[in-house]
């Protein structure tokens, strides 16, 4: 499957590029960027007065799961991201329970592989229970302070 947008403005930081042109994406890859491009059966999409650019990333998200998945889950929270243009968001640690431990973290990268609609990235809390006191012990323990 092959979709042409056309006339859109193409922002693309890595080549420094800022101008209205056309991008054939096919197989959901980009195979081209440049001026009047056509494709036979493609998929056409006017982007005249929109920018087209590579994907968003969000690195401070708070997708409330594990703990409150009834305000917003994987699911949903993904979601919300993928219709503002992003890819790939960062959630952070502060939830409930906190995010301190690697088994946590390995089972929610499952739940947000299943149920994610955008690639979801972990920031673990650096102390256990995000108690500042739990690092201050490891830190006079290692003589840090």
């Amino acid at each position: 499957m092959s979709l042409l947008i056309k006339n859109g403005t193409v922002v693309n930081p890595a080549k420094k590029q800022n101008e209205v042109a056309d991008v054939l994406v096919k197989d959901g890859k980009i195979a081209a960027i440049g001026q009047n491009l056509s494709a036979e059966g493609a998929e056409v999409y006017d982007a005249t007065g929109l920018i087209v650019a590579p994907g968003l990333i969000d690195i401070h998200t708070h997708l409330r799961e594990p703990g409150q998945e009834a305000k917003e889950d994987f699911h949903s929270g993904t979601q919300a991201a993928a219709a503002g243009g992003f890819t790939r968001v960062v959630t952070m640690a502060n939830t409930n329970p906190v995010v301190d431990n690697a088994a946590l973290v390995r089972g929610l990268q499952k739940q947000a592989e299943l149920t994610g609609v955008v690639k979801v990235e972990f920031i673990g809390a650096v102390s256990k229970a995000l108690k500042v006191r739990n690092l201050l012990k490891w830190a006079i323990w290692q003589k840090l302070v």
